[in-house]
Order: structure tokens, then sequence, then C-alpha cells
């Protein structure tokens, strides 16, 4: 007979859980609150999710602290798995949703805002990818890769267009496809080590000098597949641009940034170990992946005739570039990747909120779609102040200095030179110089064309205007202008807690 085995709350570290845990507190009190008294203001649940934002917030800030002092701590029976990476990770995650929510304080065009539903299914998002960052269990992985991704699905239905539901579906059917791969992955790894953490089963395939390569090429490859599709890699990508066209602006910039990163970071933990053992295979696999997924990502751009359909491509190109510092390796490319993405969460939300504040919702005649370029041609005529905002963001995601991205991709590129990838940086600067010509076209479109007849006004730019709005676009602007004054200490911490992670 097995003796039961005294487990004591101590050693459990449950302070590893509270930043996860909080969101789903309020999601539930959310919950109840409407099952009570049904059709209360919607700004009382605006309120409680920003609350419960910022005591999440609050929690990173003293596990931060804790891991200063204390250094990577594991909890919760050794699944939960707190280190620089998680710590950073989760700031990006709830800094974003704490400038995502207040947008829902817009006027009724917003209109999923309206059911308590959706701040419950946002918070339990959120929670969803903390718990995916914050492990290197691979379940857990999956259980918070399909928590958040699951809420994500619902968020993108509740806009309640034609559009919406076929944007829901789609990326539905391809996530689960991208769920399954993901087991299929995880249950080769876990064949071949006897288990299911990412640091043991570096441990073991070490160990056994990687005498099963063909079995970790293929547990590699369905796991590079699902991970390829959470982060809209070449040719997992397929199903971006109609998802970010049928979901609202808000949402889709909030897409382009948050399920990526969690995305990213369990791609850094899986593949890195991988790359340092020199598994050349994956190395080739991983450049083609990067080349391909920027230049196509570029390319496709390029053509299209919608600004929405532009910046989801363009967000592909943007992924494929970050997705070179996980090829790379180094510190210097993971501090890279940070800071990346940090500088792309100011300007990409600013883009899509300035999408947003132009939302029609009956089209004028001769206009194709809500976004078309011709739409914001003579911009600067009908309202040069949104004119100006538009352009900024459109110059800092072309990595034009002193603007927010430029540094950046300065940095990104920097890491690759000093890894030796010379040839990989030279693409890197090929590829931001094509990108800056699709940036730059919707920046002559509002410069130096004539208004459309309909847009003569200059009211349809700023219809959604309400302060809310202005202040998180304020926000975004700070951010993309003056984040030269910050570049230095943003590196310094950063790369503390990348340092101390032993990535």
């Amino acid at each position: 007979m097995l003796e039961p085995v005294n487990v004591s709350l101590e050693s459990l570290n449950l302070m590893t859980l509270a930043p996860m845990l909080i969101p789903v507190v309020g999601a539930l009190l959310i919950l109840v609150i409407d099952t009570i008294k049904g059709g209360l203001d919607k700004s009382l649940y605006v309120v409680l999710s920003m609350l419960f934002i910022l005591m999440d917030l609050a929690s990173l800030s003293n596990a931060s602290d804790l891991f200063s002092v204390a250094g990577t701590m594991m909890g919760a029976f050794d699944v939960m798995l707190i280190d620089g990476l998680a710590i950073l990770a989760q700031f990006i995650i709830v800094g974003a949703s704490l400038l995502f929510i207040p947008l829902s304080l817009t006027n009724k065009r917003f209109h999923e805002a309206s059911h308590p539903e959706f701040f419950a299914l946002f918070l339990f998002m959120i929670s969803g990818f903390q718990f995916m960052v914050a492990t290197d269990n691979l379940i857990l992985v999956f259980v918070g890769l399909e928590t958040g991704s699951l809420a994500l699905y619902t968020l993108i239905a509740l806009h309640n267009r034609d559009k919406s539901f076929e944007a829901a579906v789609k990326y539905f059917t391809m996530g689960a496809l991208a769920a399954g791969f993901f087991s299929f992955g995880a249950m080769v790894f876990y064949a071949l080590t006897g288990s299911v953490e990412i640091n043991q089963i570096a441990t073991v395939l070490a160990a056994n000098n990687y005498a099963d390569m063909g079995y970790v090429l293929v547990g590699t490859v369905f796991l590079l597949a699902s991970l390829g599709f959470k982060v809209s890699l070449v040719p997992f990508h397929t199903w971006t641009p109609d998802v970010y066209e049928g979901a609202s602006s808000p949402m889709a910039g909030y897409m382009s940034i948050v399920p990526k990163i969690a995305g990213f970071i369990v791609t850094m933990r899986l593949f890195e170990f991988l790359i340092h053992s020199h598994v050349v295979w994956l190395e080739v696999i991983l450049y083609a992946v990067v080349v391909i997924t920027m230049t196509a990502g570029n390319v496709w751009a390029l053509v299209q005739t919608d600004v929405k359909r532009m910046l989801a491509y363009s967000s592909i190109s943007h992924a494929g570039f970050v997705m070179a510092a996980v090829m790379i390796g180094t510190t210097q490319a993971n501090t890279a990747l940070f800071l990346y993405w940090i500088l792309f969460t100011f300007t990409n939300l600013g883009s899509f909120s300035m999408l947003w504040m132009s939302r029609q919702k009956n089209l004028p005649d001769g206009q194709a779609s809500d976004h078309s370029y011709d739409k914001f041609a003579g911009m600067i005529k009908t309202s040069p102040f949104a004119a100006v905002l538009m352009s900024l963001f459109m110059l800092s995601l072309a990595g034009v200095p002193p603007f927010a991205l430029f540094w950046g991709k300065l940095y990104m590129i920097g890491s690759a030179v000093s890894a030796g990838y010379t040839v990989l940086a030279l693409i890197m600067a090929l590829n931001s110089a094509i990108a800056g010509y699709y940036y730059l076209k919707l920046i002559v479109y509002m410069l130096m064309k004539e208004p459309v007849a309909a847009n003569e006004n200059g009211e349809v730019y700023t219809a959604n205007a309400t302060l809310t709005m202005k202040t998180v676009t304020g926000i975004a602007v700070v951010g993309t202008i003056f984040a030269f004054v910050a570049i230095d200490p943003l590196l310094e911490f950063i790369t503390a807690f990348v340092y101390n992670s032993g990535y």
C-alpha cells in the first residue's frame, strides 16, 4: 500500500499562480454580477476589468521583485515556471490588455462590449496566455493555448458581422488543426524522453546524444507547424488577413500583439535548446521559414488595396522578423525580440485605433471596403491632425528614424550581425526597405491625393473619436515618438531578465 505524501502549502509556492488567477477571479465575478443583476451599464464591466488587470500588473511587479532576489522559481507541483521570459512576456500581455480595454468605451459601433460576456471572455483569454508563457510543461502550455484561443474565437464572432462569423469559423478550424499538431508533437517528445517538461526533454535528448534524430525531427515539425499558426509564419499564415478583416479593428490590433508574444515565448523555450545543441537541420528549416515569412508577407502587402489587409500582411512580415531572434538564439537576440515587440505594441495598437476611429457601418457608393486606400485620399486636407498621426504610425512601422520601431529593427539586425548571420541581416534590411514602400503608399494617398467626395467634411476619420479612444491613441503616439528616450533603460531592464533566465 502506498504511503500518502504530505505536501506543504509553502512547497507549492502558490504565489507563482497569482498573476494568472487574478483575471480568472475577475471573469467569474463579472459573470456572477450579470447573473444576479442583468442589464447593468457596460462602464461597470470596463472598470472591473481594468481593476483586475491592474491587480494582475501589481502581482507581476511583485513576482519580478521576487525573481530579482531569488532567481527562477517553480511552483504548483513544479508545473509553473516564473523566470525572466515569463515575467517579460506577461508584462507585454497585461500592458497591451490595459491599453485595449478602454477602447470598449467608444460609441455603439463597438457593440460587442455591451455584453458582459465580452469582458469575462477577455479576462479568461489573458489568463490563458499567461499560463502559456509561465510554464515549460507542454500539457499546461496546451491548456493555456486552448483557453486563450477558444475565448479569442468567440470575441471575434461577437463583432456580429458576416465577415466576423466567417473569420471566427476560419480561425477556429485552423486553430483546431494546430491544436492537433501540438498534441502530436508533444506526444512524440513524451515517447522519446518520458517527460513533458521542456527542460527535462532537453536533458534526456542530450544524454542520449540525440540518438533518435528522426523522431526528434517529426516532433519538431509538428510543434513548429502548431506554433507557426499561432504567430502566423508562412505557410501557416492563411487565416491572418481574413481574420483581421473580420474582427473589429481594436481586436485585430490586439491579436497582432498578445497571442503572438505567447507563441514566441513557447517557440523560444522549445527550439533554442535544439539550436544550442547544434541540430543543423532545425536551423536550416527556421532560416528558410524566417526569410520566406519576411519576404512573402511584404510582397503580399504590396498588392493590397485595403489598409487593414495591408497591416495584416505586414504583421506576418514582422512575425518573420522577430522569429529570426529565436533562430539566432543569443541573449542579445532574445533581448532584441522583447524590445521589438514592446515598441511594436505601441505602434500597431495606434495604427489599428486610427482605423477604428474611421469605422463606417454603411459604405458610401463606390467604396469597395471600409478601409480602402481611396477612403484615406486627401486626408491631410479634410482631417489634418488624424492624417499626421496615421503618417507617424506608418513611418514607425517602416522603421524610419527616430520613431519607435527603427530602434527595434536596428537592434534586431545588430544581433544578427553579432551572431555571424550577415546574410540574414542584409535580407532583414532589404525587407525593411520593401516594407517602406507600402507604408509610404498610404502616406502618399493621405498627403498628395484629392479627397474622395464622400469624405470631404473629414468627419468620417474621427467618427469614433471618444475621449478614451483619444487617450489610448495619445499613449501610442507618445510611445512611438519618444521611444528613443527609453531605449537604454528598457534594454537594461529586458537584458537583466533574459540573462538571468539562461536564454
